[in-house]
């Protein structure tokens, strides 16, 4: 590794930390204060191990089985000191969390280049981040030497169009778009169709993020998605799931929705740095079993991080 790389990589991780802050001073705050004056992990330990994972909303059925690692562990090893908790609480957290399977994520924003481009249906309601997260999403990936395409298919809202031309013109990527209330998959058609003609790398497609009608919404989902399949038969390569981290179990019962809806197989939790609620990372990741791909930890483009599971979990429990 090279000098340069290195001093990526440590730039990255102390906006890592930084950006985990809140919920760092929250959980670890809370679990120092559980084992004070503790020399061992027993059963008073655990018992406030399991109140501080929960009140930082981690979830109960995930908290659970953290406890119960851990319990396991200590009976296994039958003596295990509180000072070697936070490592032993990374190694089985970091273990259970889900990993993504394509391995896109083994290098920033790379991809594996092929004669069709490589599609990303953003879903998510309204206020997440999704838009800011389209526009860094698009921004990392051109930085990374590719050539992105952004489709406007969230016809619903003007602003959402306005909001997502904007985008384009700051990152310098072309965004193909139609006038309110023009049908979504129409517009997913022209971008794919589009992105296929420029020889486009990526293509992020931006949906509508509304849930007050899941059926109207899951049959939206999907006719833009076989629309696309008749330009890119693998499309969407990415259904992109935008949470908002600081709404806290709120973001389970969105994800709950989507997953009903369509089939999600990424995550993206933003606004990590604002909140003290990044426990949430860990339990939908668990509970879904679906990867958490990106995360969010400030306004920057570059704050827009690939989750990397082992890294998140050993800032989370300030281990170098």
């Amino acid at each position: 590794m090279g000098l340069f790389d290195k001093l990526f990589n440590r730039e990255k991780k102390e906006k890592l930390d930084a950006g985990l802050q809140k919920t760092k001073e929250g959980v670890w705050g809370k679990i120092t204060r559980a084992i004070a004056g503790k020399s061992k992990i027993d059963d008073d330990v655990l018992d406030e191990l399991e109140e501080s994972f929960i009140t930082s909303d981690v979830g109960v059925d995930t908290t659970l089985k953290i406890i119960d690692r851990i319990r396991d562990r200590v009976a296994r090893d039958k003596y295990v000191s509180t000072s070697e908790l936070n490592n032993l609480l990374a190694e089985e957290i970091s273990d259970m969390l889900a990993k993504p399977q394509d391995g896109t994520n083994e290098e920033d924003f790379k991809i594996n280049k092929n004669d069709t481009p490589y599609v990303i249906m953003v879903v998510g309601v309204n206020g997440v981040g999704k838009t800011t997260t389209i526009g860094k999403l698009a921004a990392q990936y051109k930085k990374a030497g590719n050539k992105v395409v952004i489709g406007a298919a969230d016809t619903f809202r003007a602003a959402a169009i306005e909001q997502i031309d904007i985008w384009g013109e700051r990152v310098g990527v072309p965004v193909v778009k139609q006038k309110m209330g023009s049908d979504p998959a129409a517009v997913a058609f022209d971008t794919l169709n589009s992105a296929k003609a420029q020889g486009a790398d990526v293509v992020i497609i931006d949906t509508a993020g509304r849930l007050h009608n899941k059926i109207g919404l899951m049959n939206e989902l999907t006719k833009i998605k076989n629309v696309m399949k008749r330009v890119v038969p693998d499309a969407p390569q990415e259904i992109l799931l935008v949470l908002d981290g600081s709404t806290g179990q709120n973001a389970f019962e969105q994800a709950k929705q989507f997953v009903t809806a369509t089939e999600v197989n990424a995550l993206a939790v933003t606004k990590l740095d604002g909140t003290a609620k990044g426990g949430v990372v860990i339990g939908i990741s668990d509970q879904f079993k679906i990867p958490v791909k990106y995360i969010g930890i400030g306004e920057g483009i570059d704050d827009l991080q690939i989750f990397r599971p082992d890294e998140f979990v050993r800032s989370l429990f300030s281990i170098s």
